[in-house]
C-alpha cells in the first residue's frame, strides 16, 4: 500500500519537518523505529486549495438544501 499525502513543512527546533497522518500510518501498519521510503514532490500553493475549493462547491450545490433542513430540525 502506498499513502500519498499533502503536508506542510513545519519548524522543528532548529529543523524543518513535517508530521505523518496517524490513521494512514495505522492502515500501513507501520509504527516507530520502521523503515519507509519518502518521496518529497513541491506542490504548488494554489492547485490543492482550488481543487478542493471545486468539490467544495459541486457538493455544497448538491446538498445545500439538504443539510439545511438537518440543521434546522
Amino acid at each position: 500500500m502506498i499513502m500519498t499525502t499533502i503536508q506542510k513543512i513545519i519548524r522543528i527546533g532548529s529543523s524543518k519537518g513535517t508530521t505523518l497522518p496517524a490513521k494512514q500510518l495505522k492502515e500501513l501498519g507501520v509504527d516507530v523505529g520502521d523503515e519507509v521510503r519518502i518521496t518529497i514532490e513541491r506542490v504548488s500553493g494554489a492547485a490543492p486549495h482550488q481543487e478542493l475549493m471545486e468539490e467544495y462547491n459541486t457538493f455544497k450545490k448538491q446538498y445545500d438544501d439538504t443539510l439545511r433542513n438537518l440543521a434546522n430540525r
